[in-house]
């Protein structure tokens, strides 16, 4: 008999059928058993009676968690969740579960056992159904990005993560022993999206990982995370890379509501708003402005911090309803060399940072093109020619203008959920005291 799912028993009424899964809960009422049968699809509960001797003597030997086979007939119990419930005919233990659970599988949220040691135990932990919703989120968020990107003509690429010199800056790097030399962890795929540019592509987008050496121990960062990328060619400023990043958020989000909204609604509460263009905008100075009337502190000039992103975003939300915002011309000082200067102020720069109901997900700028002003740019940072010559060699041929952004997915999918920590929202978290498992 072919396996089914449990979310394929509608209309079977009546009908044999097999299922495999886990034992999610087992219940014992003497001369009746009740198993609760999850797969990846849902949970069914299984009625086991005494009369059905080799079915309930296996299930006496059963412990919560164990993989099973169950063969039945699907039958209308207005009592049951679902109203419906299989009546076993046989069960096959596949895997038998230690009896003594690490982590329960089972447990309120309110009640939730503490991340750290949920962490540990990882695997365990994804076994939730609402721990696995994220994962079909994220396949499905990950999906969508792509069919965007490639209908509208976007290459994709794969740079490679062995760097000899930083992508961005020195400070949050992991060094490597590469042979005879060190070599550096990418922090970026930024330099290689701008040499598919230089080499004519006119879009490119990559999804790949990124290595951040940040000691920090907060709940949106971690030392290794996934990354979208995207970069355009022939753009006449910053604004056409806010435009486009906006038809594929919409495009996204608006996919995701449909395919996992209710699902999304039943186990995190949040009813994800698919957003409309076009999308608020501030620069930074009228973000401190802002700020500043909302007698919130700022500890430097150029940034927001997180305290700071919060507020921000909830004034947008109150002032024009809107769930994202722009904050547009940051300064030179807390960009990198390659960003576009401001035309009519030289101490800022073409660049943005998007901000999702308090969180960044998104940093993006015009890129430096022309390769004497990407020079001088380069000196005025103080930066030593010899090491980034390669990467200025790519502007040395004909590059068009061009701009591109670095999106947060594990960020976008902690707003999707409304989920207030990176580390749950990851496969296996790495930070500053995690390697394991």
């Amino acid at each position: 008999m072919e396996r089914i799912y449990v979310n394929q028993i509608q209309g079977k009424i009546g009908q044999k059928i097999l299922l495999k899964g886990w034992v999610h809960v087992l219940r014992d009422h003497g001369k009746i058993k009740f198993l609760i049968l999850r797969d990846i699809t849902g949970t069914l509960q299984c009625v086991i009676n005494s009369n059905i001797i080799e079915a309930f003597k296996t299930s006496e030997t059963l412990t919560q968690e164990s993989v099973v086979s169950v063969t039945g007939v699907i039958v209308e119990k207005k009592q049951a969740p679902g109203e419906v419930e299989l009546q076993v005919e046989s069960i096959e233990i596949l895997s038998l579960a230690s009896p003594e659970l690490p982590i329960p599988i089972v447990e309120k949220n309110e009640n939730e056992t503490e991340q750290s040691i949920r962490l540990d135990w990882r695997w365990l932990d994804l076994r939730k159904p609402e721990k696995a919703l994220i994962f079909k989120v994220w396949t499905a968020m990950e999906e969508a990005f792509r069919e965007y990107w490639v209908k509208n003509n976007f290459i994709e690429i794969h740079s490679p993560k062995f760097m000899s010199t930083p992508s961005e800056s020195g400070a949050e790097l992991f060094e490597v022993k590469y042979f005879d030399r060190t070599a550096y962890l990418a922090q970026s795929p930024q330099f290689y999206k701008q040499m598919g540019m230089a080499a004519g592509f006119e879009k490119v987008f990559e999804v790949g990982p990124i290595f951040r050496a940040n000691p920090s121990f907060t709940s949106r960062h971690d030392t290794e995370f996934t990354g979208y990328d995207m970069e355009i060619s022939f753009i006449n400023s910053f604004q056409d890379v806010i435009c486009e990043e906006e038809q594929l958020l919409m495009f996204v989000i608006k996919t995701i509501k449909e395919q996992y909204g209710e699902q999304v609604k039943k186990f995190y509460g949040r009813e994800i708003i698919i957003p409309t263009s076009h999308f608020p905008q501030v620069t930074m100075k009228e973000a401190k402005s802002i700020l500043a009337k909302l007698g919130v502190t700022s500890e430097e000039e150029g940034d927001l911090n997180q305290e700071e992103e919060i507020k921000l975003c909830e004034y947008i939300k109150r002032e024009h309803g809107h769930e994202f915002v722009f904050v547009t011309k940051y300064p030179i000082s807390v960009r990198p060399f390659y960003h576009m200067r401001d035309t009519e102020d030289s101490n800022l720069t073409n660049s943005f940072d998007l901000l999702w109901n308090g969180l960044e997900i998104t940093t993006g700028a015009q890129r430096e093109h022309r390769y004497d002003i990407l020079v001088k740019q380069a000196k005025e940072k103080g930066l030593t020619l010899e090491p980034i010559q390669t990467y200025l060699n790519f502007f040395k041929f004909g590059c068009p203008p061009h701009g591109g952004c670095g999106i947060g997915p594990s960020r976008i999918i902690m707003k999707l959920l409304g989920v207030s920590n990176v580390r749950e929202v990851t496969y296996l978290y790495r930070g500053v005291k995690r390697l394991t498992p």
